[in-house]
Order: structure tokens, then C-alpha cells, then sequence
């Protein structure tokens, strides 16, 4: 595997090509290239992260300091949910917090005595400092604090444009990658049902050895020359449209430093704060909402629209393709699959699926059916368990105001994995052990604050006084280091205009 191409730029071909360059940096005999059509824009509206990107930016040598200030970035440390929740039984505006700060990090495991004595309290506040730091829109960090380290933990917003742009400036600056524009016609296969050759418009036929699809929902390779089949997880994921639009903001609007993520009659509402505009996202089914409502309820959430803001539609083919890599060729991104922007699912998958392939890519063609079946296996595994982590957001609601809502409670919308858990979970509070696989994308911190933000109800067993003596003073605790925090951590805007004036401290 001497040559080596990505097709297809935005988020997905840039992370790829940046992970590929960085693993071949110092091997001369592989090149990594870039096939970017100079025609067709990227969609655009992935402007949500998860806090492992931080990890993934320092491995490239980018500057925090540097990508803030050319992406728009804000910081994210949760994402509020709100009205999941019958508005009747819990209030209007309802919410919850799930947050990246892990629950009870710094003591007794608070579940149990949340359980027994706070159910009247928010989950999350009982258990991490983090939620009311964001309530009061602190920061994660000071401006003292070295790059990609934080006082909490935190993930980005940004620009999905700009973050492409500076990803690809580092690809071919830092590991020389080769950037090329050209829009490509149509794909050779081999005999042996493999890709031989790229037909271009701009410079004809181009040969590689190995092609990493990130050509978007059209899936030129895997879908549309290797006919890899597409698995349809509609049944499950109810929600399949969406409309967009960015709000201009002023200099002056505070900056909540979390997804804002509200629940509506068919489907839920994203809203993203960067530094100069808002990005929103009314997300619905289209066969329990017309495409006509969901706009005027937009209109509604923009408080009337008052400025006439066009809205932009994207249908969402839910599901994954039947197999990620074949033969030479190993589809990310769009390309890979959809499921829905909830919880930011799109660039996390790209980054892990990316990172693991790189961390054993083939030497030769003899080598490939092993790894080829070890990538597959794992993406599965790992494509089912976010199907299941976000179907929970919507089966165990106790909204029952719509028929979107009473569907997403049907038993057969429910994978047969996440209704094993729930059963478990009604008898026991999730334990580690519970995810048992490293490539769970999702895992027990993220399950216990959607399950106990949302009131799940589970079998409290008996528990020592010892232990609720200890979760006790465990609990007054974090109320003590939510007060200081809220001293010492700067406003949230306040730090991002600091580290546009002066930057982070560099590690």
C-alpha cells in the first residue's frame, strides 16, 4: 500500500487525511493524497464535538490558541436537554444536563443516594460541579491554563467550514499530503472487484493503491461503484429531516457554553452558540410533522423570525452502510452512515473510525482480509451502540403529547440490546462493568446522566448508613467546589476574548 487517497474533503477527508499523514510523516515510500471536488460544497452543520477531539487536535500539532481563533470555536462542556420531559408532571422548560465532567469523580459513587434521598434534585448538580458552572456560563478553563487542559471537561463548537480549511492547511503544511482538485466522473473496478482507478474531469485517470471514501451522503466508492448495501435504521430513529439556519449574534450576547437541544411535538430543536452567530437545527420526522408545520414552528422558536431568515432543508438517510471497508477501500463519514446530529455522532465517528484504522493499516494487499474483518466487526459493534445510546433519549421520555412520541415507546422500535439494559437497569443503577467494550462510543458516564436526568426508575437496594454517611458529605462536597468554581472561572465569552487577545498557554 504505497499510495494512498482520500476522496472527498470537509471534516471527514481532512480528519483522515491528517491521521494518515501523521502515522506515514516519516515513510517515503507511502503517499497520502487528497481528492477534493472544487464544485461541490460541504454540508456544513456538524458544528458539535466531543471532548476525545481535543486529544485527536494536539496529536495533529495544532494549536488550541490557533484553532479558536480561526473557527469560531466556543467551548462545550454538556448538552442541556430540554423539555424531554412531560411539561405536566416536570414544568415547563423542563431540563437536564448531560454532561463531559464524569458523575462523582471525586468521591463515593452518588447514583445510589441520589436514588434514596434527591430525586427532588437534578442529577447531574447532585453529582459534578460542571452543571451549575454551566448554568452560570463559566468557562472550563482560565486563560492561564495550558492548551487543551481544563479546570473541567469540555469539547468545542465551531465552524464546520473553517474547521475544514484549517485541517486541511495542517495536512499538507505539517505531513505533506498531497491536495488535489478535481471533480471525479465515475470509478474502475478490477477483476477481482476491487477500485483500480479514479476517472477525473481535470486530469483523467488517476491509479492508488488504497482509496478512503469521504464523498458525503452520494457515497461515490462504497455506495455507488462497490454497491456495499445500506442498512436502513429508520425503524428505530424516527427522525429523517431537518432545516437549518444561522443566526447572526452581537459581540455583546452571553454565550452558553453548552448544545442547547429542545424537545418539540416530532423530534427536538439544536441550537449552537460560536462567537458570531448562533447555528440551529429543527430536526423532526417528516411522517409525524409536515414539512410546512416544522417551518412555522421554527418561525416560532426564532421568535417570529423577525429578520426573514431562509431556512435550508436536509433530508437524513438514517442508517450505515452493510460493511465499512472492502476490499481496498474503507468509507468515513456521511459516506460511512448518518444516524442523527444528536449528541454530535458524526465527527466522533469519523475521528474513532479513522484513529483505528490507522492504528493498523495494511502493509500489503495480502495483508488486508484480516484487518478488513477486524474493522468491520468493530464499527459494527460500534455504529449499534450509538443506534441504542440515542434511541434511549427518546424511549424512556414520559412525553406522551404526540404520536412521534408514543411510537418512539413501541417495543418494536427498540433494539433488542438497549431493552436487556433497561431491564437490568430497572433492578440495578448501571455499573463499568455494564460495557464491558472499549469500543463502546458511549459509555457508563454518558448512560447514567441521560438515564437519571430523565427520572429513570430503578430498584434501589438496601445500603449501609456507612455509605450514605459518606455520600453525604461526598455531596456537600461538590456543592463547595461549585461555589468556588464559580469564584475563580472566568465568564465564558470573557475567555474567549481573552485567548483572541493574548492565547492559551502553549504546552
Amino acid at each position: 500500500m504505497k499510495k494512498i487517497v482520500v476522496v472527498g474533503g470537509g471534516t471527514a477527508g481532512w480528519l483522515a487525511a491528517n491521521h494518515l499523514g501523521k502515522k506515514f510523516k516519516h515513510n517515503d515510500a507511502i503517499t497520502v493524497t487528497l481528492i477534493e471536488s472544487p464544485d461541490i460544497a460541504p454540508i456544513g452543520v456538524g458544528e458539535g464535538t466531543v471532548p476525545n477531539i481535543r486529544k485527536t487536535l494536539s496529536s495533529f500539532g495544532i494549536s488550541e490558541t490557533e484553532f479558536i481563533r480561526e473557527c469560531d470555536v466556543t467551548f462545550k462542556q454538556s448538552i442541556k436537554f430540554v423539555n424531554w420531559m412531560d411539561k405536566k408532571k416536570h414544568g415547563s422548560d423542563n431540563f437536564f444536563h448531560h454532561l463531559f465532567d464524569a458523575p462523582s469523580k471525586f468521591g463515593e459513587d452518588l447514583t445510589a443516594h441520589w436514588l434514596k434521598f434527591g430525586q427532588d434534585k437534578i442529577y447531574a448538580d447532585m453529582v459534578s460541579p460542571q452543571h451549575s458552572a454551566c448554568e452560570h456560563k463559566k468557562a472550563p478553563k482560565s486563560i492561564t491554563t495550558p492548551e487543551y487542559e481544563g479546570t473541567l471537561g469540555y469539547a468545542y463548537h465551531l465552524n464546520a467550514a473553517k474547521f475544514a480549511h484549517l485541517l486541511s492547511k495542517n495536512a499538507v503544511a505539517r505531513f505533506g499530503v498531497c491536495h488535489i482538485k478535481a471533480n471525479v466522473i465515475n470509478v474502475e473496478l478490477s477483476d477481482s472487484g476491487a477500485i483500480a482507478a479514479l476517472n477525473t474531469k481535470e486530469l483523467g485517470k488517476l491509479e492508488y493503491d488504497f482509496y478512503l471514501d469521504c464523498t458525503g451522503f452520494e457515497s461515490l466508492l462504497s455506495g455507488q461503484a462497490l454497491n456495499i448495501p445500506f442498512v436502513d435504521k429508520s425503524k428505530e430513529l424516527l427522525v429523517n429531516s431537518a432545516l437549518v439556519v444561522q443566526v447572526p449574534t452581537k459581540e455583546s450576547d452571553e454565550i452558553p457554553p453548552y448544545t442547547v437541544a429542545t424537545a418539540h411535538q416530532a423530534g427536538w430543536i439544536w441550537d449552537i452558540a460560536l462567537t458570531n452567530r448562533r447555528g440551529v437545527g429543527f430536526v423532526y420526522s417528516n411522517n409525524h410533522m409536515s414539512d410546512e408545520e416544522a417551518s412555522r414552528k421554527l418561525d416560532y422558536y426564532l421568535k417570529g423570525n423577525p429578520t426573514g431568515l431562509s431556512y435550508r432543508k436536509l433530508p437524513m438517510k438514517v442508517g450505515h452502510r452493510e460493511k465499512f471497508w472492502h476490499k481496498n477501500c474503507v468509507s468515513l463519514g456521511l459516506a460511512q452512515g448518518f444516524l442523527e446530529p444528536l449528541e454530535a455522532t458524526s465527527i466522533l465517528l469519523t475521528d474513532f473510525a479513522a484513529s483505528f484504522l490507522v492504528d493498523r493499516f495494511p502493509e500489503s494487499e495480502e495483508k488486508m482480509a484480516v484487518l478488513e474483518q477486524r474493522f468491520n466487526h468493530v464499527m459494527g459493534y460500534a455504529w449499534n451502540r450509538v443506534v441504542d445510546f440515542i434511541k434511549l433519549h427518546y424511549c424512556i421520555s414520559d412525553r406522551e403529547d404526540s404520536q412521534f412520541w408514543l411510537d418512539n415507546k413501541k417495543a418494536d422500535t427498540i433494539p433488542d440490546t438497549l431493552k436487556a439494559r433497561l431491564d437490568l437497569w430497572q433492578q440495578f443503577s448501571p455499573q463499568k462493568e455494564d460495557f464491558f467494550s472499549k469500543f463502546e462510543v458511549f459509555d457508563y458516564d454518558n448512560y447514567l446522566y441521560l438515564l437519571y436526568g430523565m427520572n429513570y426508575k430503578t430498584k434501589l437496594s438496601p445500603l449501609s448508613t456507612q455509605y450514605h454517611d459518606k455520600a453525604k458529605a461526598h455531596a456537600e462536597g461538590i456543592k463547595a467546589i461549585s461555589a468556588k468554581l464559580n469564584q475563580q472561572l472566568p465568564n465564558h465569552r470573557e475567555l474567549i476574548n481573552k485567548i483572541k487577545r493574548y492565547g492559551l498557554q502553549a504546552v
